[in-house]
């Protein structure tokens, strides 16, 4: 009655624990019981630290890059921890059966149920996402650079273009001096031919002035010495008539001796009027000539500081022309640079932009998943609770088993080895004995289920807090490379502004002093040119009015500098 009793008292404690075994009424040793509860605890820690590297692995794959998110493919079964080995029971029969029938489950483990399959379609829509979005990106890149390139190959033809326009401007410059001035030269030859013919013309008209008032002043001078002729002529008769006292022979004598004096005397005034017209004449037209030789040397004065001047002009113009061209040239540099800086820079905000929102959506999307995960444990920590408690309680069902083995095979020896009085006393011994134990083992077992229970929750709670600490650290972190990656991009981006800035103002600079002393050299060469031909044309004149003077003194003409002479009087 007793031992009906306490089986139902067992079999009362194992319906609590979700058992359909009965339980038999032997004892058990110590030592069984100890494995026993020894080899719970083992499979508590293990499936414990199964579920806790779970999450560690889970953890470290999300936080593998921040561009491609990949997590390996974990195939939970629900059997967990059953390959769990167990080195203090020895393999019964019943348990070489189990292990037989898990390693036929394992067979099929490649069997996907409904919720992997789900899991690996949201994977793969995740993978497409980031893969469109990182194609994207890559697209965006190579556009900016494509904008950058069509830029600087815009910018490099205007450029040309603008070289191109200027360099026609200076080559039509050129051009048209070049055809002034030797317009300028046909003129000034033009006009040396017109003054030449003018001074020939001049010089003649002169001299057929001098010798038309010659020639006039010669035939009133020999009417005079006729009149006066005539008048001494008819004195002297007189005289001779009012002497009587000379003979007629000798008056004839005397008057034609005085007729031969006056005559002479006549003949040799009229020579010498000759000979000073004749000196006058050739006096006046060597002065003419002098003249005309130094107005043609004021005309060729005239003519070379024209044409210095128009060269000096045009050089001037030239000059503003190219200081003109250089400041046009500078402002286009200055305006494409600051067109392509901009462009750039506009360029690296649109990227920063872009990256910026791509981490933020990546940190929403690793968000999400994480929170999907930790629902997803949540939803799946009572089924991993229930499994372990059911490997708990077959684990107790073996150990109960064992020890009822254990208890008919000591009953046997005990039965074997002492009277058979005794055996009824004996065998109500050895029921109380296993009764007590398997209550105190079945205590225990319960014990252990909700301490695994507890601790459980406990460590899902942990590792889900610590994996979304881990996580905001991780994205935060990002967060913080990416920032400091863009300022140094951008610090960088704005060094290189700066340099290129700094190029091209010394580019400028330099190409402006070049400028300057191109002007300087060239001016001064003009200046050379015009003081080396005015020295030359001076020296040359100088030198033909001093070979004409030197003339004039050998023909004994004297100083004609400052020769003034008479127009009427030549004598």
């Amino acid at each position: 009655m007793k031992e009906s009793e306490h089986g139902t008292n067992l079999n009362r404690k194992m319906d609590s624990l979700g058992s359909n075994h009965s339980i038999p009424s032997m004892s058990v040793s110590t030592g069984s019981q100890n494995s026993s509860v020894n080899s719970i605890q083992e499979v508590m820690d293990e499936s414990s630290s199964e579920l806790v590297m779970m999450h560690d692995d889970e953890s470290t794959i999300n936080s593998t890059s921040s561009v491609v998110h990949k997590k390996d493919h974990v195939f939970i079964r629900d059997e967990v921890g059953h390959g769990e080995r167990r080195p203090e029971l020895r393999p019964t029969h019943s348990v070489q059966n189990r292990a037989l029938h898990y390693r036929n489950r394992e067979r099929f483990a490649t069997i996907k149920s409904a919720s992997l399959v789900t899991r690996q379609i949201h994977e793969h829509e995740q993978e497409n996402e980031l893969r469109e979005q990182m194609s994207g990106y890559k697209r965006m890149r190579r556009q900016h650079q494509k904008q950058l390139i069509a830029l600087e190959n815009k910018l490099k033809a205007e450029m040309d273009e603008h070289r191109l326009k200027l360099q026609k401007e200076v080559e039509t410059h050129a051009n048209n001096s070049s055809i002034e001035l030797e317009k300028l030269a046909k003129k000034q030859v033009a006009v040396i031919e017109k003054e030449a013919k003018a001074a020939a013309a001049d010089e003649k008209k002169f001299q057929q002035q001098i010798m038309t008032q010659q020639k006039r002043d010669l035939t009133n001078f020999l009417e005079s010495q006729k009149k006066q002729y005539k008048i001494c002529k008819e004195k002297i008769k007189e005289e001779m008539n009012e002497d009587h006292s000379t003979p007629k022979k000798e008056k004839q004598e005397r008057i034609s001796k005085h007729k031969e004096n006056l005559q002479h005397t006549q003949a040799e005034e009229e020579a010498h009027l000759l000979s000073q017209q004749r000196l006058y004449y050739d006096k006046n037209c060597r002065f003419f000539k002098r003249k005309t030789m130094i107005r043609r040397h004021e005309l060729e004065q005239q003519n070379i500081r024209e044409e210095l001047n128009k060269k000096r002009t045009q050089k001037e113009m030239e000059h503003a022309m190219l200081i003109r061209h250089d400041e046009s040239t500078r402002e286009l540099e200055y305006r494409q640079l600051h067109t392509l800086q901009k462009l750039r820079m506009d360029l690296i905000r649109l990227q920063h932009q872009t990256e910026l929102e791509n981490q933020l959506e990546y940190n929403k999307r690793r968000e999400r998943e994480l929170h999907r995960k930790h629902v997803m444990e949540l939803r799946q920590q009572p089924k991993n609770l229930k499994a372990m408690e059911m490997q708990i309680k077959k684990q107790f069902q073996d150990t109960c088993k064992v020890q009822t083995k254990q208890y008919k095979a000591l009953k046997n020896h005990q039965l074997e080895v002492t009277p058979k009085s005794e055996h009824k006393t004996i065998l109500k011994g050895l029921k109380d004995e296993q009764t007590r134990k398997l209550a105190i083992l079945a205590e225990q077992y319960e014990q252990s289920i909700n301490e695994m229970m507890a601790s459980q929750a406990l460590r899902l709670d942990e590792a889900q807090e610590a994996e979304c600490q881990a996580l905001r650290l991780q994205l935060q972190q990002e967060m913080e490379l990416l920032n400091a990656y863009q300022s140094k991009i951008k610090m960088q981006t704005e060094a290189q502004h700066e340099r290129e800035l700094q190029k091209l103002e010394q580019r400028v600079s330099l190409r402006r002093a070049h400028l300057e002393q191109k002007i300087e050299e060239e001016l001064a060469a003009l200046q050379k040119e015009r003081s080396e031909r005015i020295k030359f044309l001076l020296e040359r004149q100088e030198r033909e009015i001093e070979t004409f003077d030197m003339e004039s003194l050998r023909m004994g003409f004297g100083n004609l500098v400052t020769l003034e002479f008479p127009k009427e009087d030549y004598r």
